[in-house]
């Protein structure tokens, strides 16, 4: 995987409530509008499985969809084509036709539904209650428990799900409950990342939520591709602040098929579950700042509107092609400095582009607007140079220093060659 994946996810807008007609209008609206940027994904987030699932919240030890093998399926008022046992494969069928990827989310372990009815497990003649980790629990969620690696048929049970995955044609899986549960269940998580390698189907591994342990990151890159370095991130500049600290502890371990991820993207048409009115709260030069330290930082970009209610200033946001050219080509990224300027707090990351020359992050974390010199000599350049800014696709000149002026809050890139 070269690039870090790119999609919609559809938490942000409907929690646990999404259903069939939404996910293939946002799908349809995605291969029209953002395929041609990379954008690919199109992922059914939690409790697809649920049949009254209704927002955000969920449902205490509420009665879930699951099959004869302790396997959760699609809740088929909610996903009526997968009636008759067919699962996703109809609606990831339908993904598939518009040029698109489909994924689904997962809670780590086993229905506890299936637990209490002492359910087969495919492949083994073990039961549901005898690999079941009944005191690993989800602590804000009911519908699992842990499994335990070291019972029999717990390796079948994980071979069981991604197996009937592969079948319904799935292309990314959100494994919730796992990434910031290291130690704690690391020989989970290699059972589980070991069962969707050997299912016979290229399946991107996300693990949710964070934070991520930084002492963990070889395990994450060893078993993933990309991992939740923040727990939930919302329409919020103190998150968006705090952002700047997690990127620069994990920027080192960005690469090819490893992706720290700061979560999704909250902008647009957001919690539509409470109202077809809402919108994020971000500022538009907050959403600069973040879509700048997102693309520096190669973080996936899942998207997490409503892409049917985008804006125009939403969709230029998404779609601006210099900004995802760094997501695609920068190497080696990492922050350079984060100092106070004239009282002003700014920040200033860097990377090399994989075509040759610099590319330049310039964050204004203030609450005051700024004008400020940036000497080329902290991007260790030593000559005159041209170049761009990337948002606004102005031609640049530059001897000495690189003039910026941001707004509070605000953010602008540069490629330098």
């Amino acid at each position: 995987m070269k690039h870090a994946p790119m999609g919609w996810n559809s938490w942000d807008c409907y929690g646990a409530s999404v259903n069939e007609e939404i996910v293939r209008k946002n799908a349809e609206y995605m291969a029209k509008n953002l395929k041609k940027y990379g954008y690919e994904y199109i992922v059914v987030d939690i409790q697809w499985y649920e049949p009254t699932a209704e927002n955000h919240e969920y449902h205490p030890f509420t009665e879930l969809c699951v099959d004869e093998y302790s396997r959760v399926i699609p809740a088929e008022n909610r996903f009526p084509s997968s009636k008759g046992g067919k699962g996703f494969a109809p609606l990831a069928e339908y993904v598939h036709s518009l040029g698109l990827k489909f994924g689904i989310h997962i809670m780590r372990g086993i229905p506890r539904q299936a637990v209490h009815m002492n359910k087969k497990i495919l492949g083994t003649d073990k039961t549901a209650r005898q690999i079941a980790k009944t005191d690993s629990i989800c602590a804000w969620n009911s519908d699992m428990y842990g499994v335990d690696p070291e019972k029999e048929g717990a390796k079948e049970y994980y071979e069981s799900i991604f197996k009937l995955y592969a079948s319904w044609g799935v292309d990314f899986v959100k494994c919730d409950d796992i990434a910031r549960e290291m130690p704690k269940e690391e020989t989970e998580l290699v059972m589980l990342s070991n069962a969707l390698r050997g299912c016979d189907r290229e399946m991107v591994l996300s693990l949710s939520p964070g934070p991520a342990p930084l002492e963990k990151a070889e395990l994450f890159k060893q078993t993933a591709n990309m991992w939740r370095i923040t727990d939930d991130f919302w329409d919020k500049w103190e998150l968006l602040y705090d952002m700047f600290q997690r990127t620069e502890k994990w920027c080192t371990h960005t690469g090819f098929g490893n992706y720290p991820d700061a979560d999704m993207l909250p902008v647009g048409a957001i919690l539509q579950d409470y109202g077809e009115n809402n919108r994020t709260k971000f500022t538009k030069d907050e959403q600069f700042t973040m879509m700048t330290l997102w693309c520096i930082f190669r973080s996936p970009l899942m998207i997490g509107g409503e892409l049917t209610k985008t804006d125009e200033f939403t969709l230029d946001l998404l779609a601006n092609e210099e900004i995802l050219k760094m997501h695609k080509n920068a190497r080696h990224s990492h922050q350079v400095w984060r100092k106070e300027i004239n009282g002003i707090e700014h920040i200033l990351w860097t990377a090399a582009s994989c075509e040759g020359g610099t590319y330049a992050a310039v964050f204004n974390a203030g609450e005051q607007d700024s004008e400020i010199e940036i000497p080329l000599t902290d991007l260790e350049i030593y000559d005159c140079v041209k170049g761009k800014e990337l948002w606004s696709g102005k031609e640049l000149s530059i001897n000495s220093t690189l003039g910026v002026k941001l707004p509070k809050h605000g953010a602008k890139a540069f490629y330098l060659v």
